[in-house]
């Protein structure tokens, strides 16, 4: 799986590909800085207008929306050019990679249970999935390094907090406190879910397989056999679904009431005046930064899960046509 990072063939790709994803998200994130410094003079803007009027230009009120188009523009087109476009063709070379040595060893592949399905399908799953994650990893990381210190900064207009009273930088405490509070609980939920999703795929393959020798054998595929294995695909998902139950209602109840929180611990200082629309608007979009950042886990859960089951069965392959080139060539399952 990790050739594509120490094979000569993919050094442009595994290399200087990383390095221009990394600087690509790291100025996405810049802009996304200077958006939320534009949210702060745009509203403290229109505080100024309604409590004030005809203290705001028209012309400086189009001034500030074409500031703000001129950062999104740029945004897009860093977001949809290296973020999107060069990451598609970055983690697809990843897989060829992976596909090219499957290939390669096929007279060693070819006996072991599923390996059509872990070449063609598990390769693609670990590809798709190692983009999604390792890119909202990359960003979720270069996030909280950008955001923290304006967290930090805007905490000093935060006079007290509700049922604590005065706190030093109050709003970067609870951030905290609530980001990786939520992580530990939703991790304790879902601790099973990688176990019960590689069973998943592990019962599914050997049905799957049933099914694919019926076709050519009239020994297999019999009545009884194949209702034997549905029935621990049965099994094996029923399962699934009552610890995704729990494991749903967990999180989506955790993210709801991260909604409100910034609003809660702002509410003495926004009754007590000492506060400006715009820097409420600041600061209420930096606490979803950094918690979203520090909520990586909580909101990748699912992802995370189905990767963890996609690698292990892939290393179990590797491990398998490792054993067969050492053994000869006389195929095993697994």
């Amino acid at each position: 799986m990790w050739r594509f990072f120490y094979t000569p063939k993919w050094f442009a790709w595994s290399i200087l590909g990383t390095f221009t994803i990394v600087g690509s998200i790291w100025y996405s994130v810049q802009l996304d800085v200077q958006i939320n410094e534009w949210f702060g003079r745009f509203y403290d803007m229109l505080q100024q207008a309604l409590s004030k009027p005809g203290s705001v230009s028209i012309n400086d009120f189009y001034a500030q929306l074409f500031d703000f188009a001129s950062i999104a523009a740029i945004y897009i087109a860093v977001n949809v050019v290296f973020n999107g476009f060069l990451v598609n063709h970055w983690t697809f070379r990843w897989r060829q990679s992976m596909a090219e040595y499957y290939q390669d060893n096929w007279v060693h592949a070819r006996g072991i249970e599923g390996a059509s399905q872990r070449l063609q399908e598990d390769t693609l799953k670990f590809a798709r999935l190692t983009e999604n994650l390792g890119v909202g990893l990359l960003e979720a990381v270069l996030m909280l390094v950008a955001f923290l210190p304006i967290l930090y900064g805007l905490s000093k207009n935060v006079t007290e907090l509700p049922f604590f009273g005065p706190v030093d930088h109050a709003l970067l405490w609870v951030s905290l406190v609530t980001a990786l509070g939520g992580t530990a609980l939703l991790a304790l939920v879902g601790i099973k879910l990688p176990g019960i999703e590689y069973d998943i795929q592990k019962r599914e393959a050997a049905y799957r397989k049933e099914l694919v020798l019926g076709e050519d054998k009239d020994d297999r595929a019999q009545p009884d056999s194949v209702e034997f294995l549905f029935a621990d695909v049965r099994r094996i998902h029923f399962r699934s679904y009552l610890h995704y139950f729990y494991f749903n209602l967990s999180k989506w109840s955790y993210l709801q009431v991260m909604v409100i929180v910034p609003y809660v611990a702002l509410a003495p200082t926004i009754i007590a005046g000492a506060i400006t629309l715009g820097v409420v608007s600041q600061t209420v979009r930096a606490f979803g930064k950094v918690g979203e950042s520090m909520q990586y886990i909580v909101r990748n859960w699912l992802g995370i899960v189905e990767l963890i089951s996609v690698h292990k069965r892939l290393r179990e392959f590797e491990r398998a046509i490792t054993h067969n080139q050492q053994a000869g060539n006389s195929p095993i399952s697994t």
